[in-house]
């Protein structure tokens, strides 16, 4: 075999997908779980200034929600599923809120990267209100993906390097949990 060939043949076929659902520290440490995810990564979407900094969003003046970037393998795990996941981790039915964590950086919001994940989006979402699921309406705001800022570097993987933080113990362990109970057969391997 070819050495060009080869590397074709090695080569993934990666797509993104912008989701927001509260924190992004609660985002990133569920998603980074999932079999066919290869990449997450903290950030900030759908705001009014270049570059913002965790202290201008948080403060509420910038306009961006945090998000996460999900770089995934089409081939193992599909953007719907994806959205699946979404779904069950938060609650779409608040504005602006998640918990505690009140504010427009908390919002439920679905930036998408294409046409087809726009519509993927907005027929699950229209499905989920349908089947009545939430007895409030739900609110998630789905969108084009102008910018997306990646969050600075002591963001990512914060589950994993602060996990006997208040927060990390209350508020992101019991959703993680709740997720692996949930979607276990969507889990990548030990060791992964």
């Amino acid at each position: 075999m070819s050495p060009i060939s080869y590397f074709q043949i090695m080569k993934k076929n990666i797509e993104k997908a912008t989701l927001g659902a509260g924190c992004f520290w609660c985002i990133e440490a569920v998603y980074r779980r999932l079999e066919g995810v290869e990449k997450v990564q903290s950030g900030y979407c759908g705001g009014t200034i270049k570059n913002p900094s965790y202290r201008e969003v948080c403060e509420g003046r910038t306009g961006h929600a945090e998000v996460c970037e999900i770089e995934f393998d089409p081939d193992i795990i599909s953007f719907q599923e994806l959205v699946n996941v979404f779904w069950k981790i938060h609650d779409p039915t608040t504005i602006n809120r998640q918990g505690n964590d009140v504010g427009t950086q908390y919002r439920s919001v679905i930036f998408f990267h294409n046409n087809t994940q726009r519509i993927l989006a907005e027929k699950s979402k229209n499905e989920l209100c349908e089947s009545a699921y939430y007895e409030n309406p739900i609110v998630t705001e789905i969108s084009a993906l102008e910018k997306f800022y990646p969050a600075e570097d002591d963001h990512n993987a914060y589950f994993e390097s602060h996990r006997q933080e208040p927060y990390c113990r209350f508020v992101i362990l019991p959703k993680v949990e709740k997720f692996k109970n949930t979607f276990a057969h969507k889990l990548k391997k030990a060791g992964d």
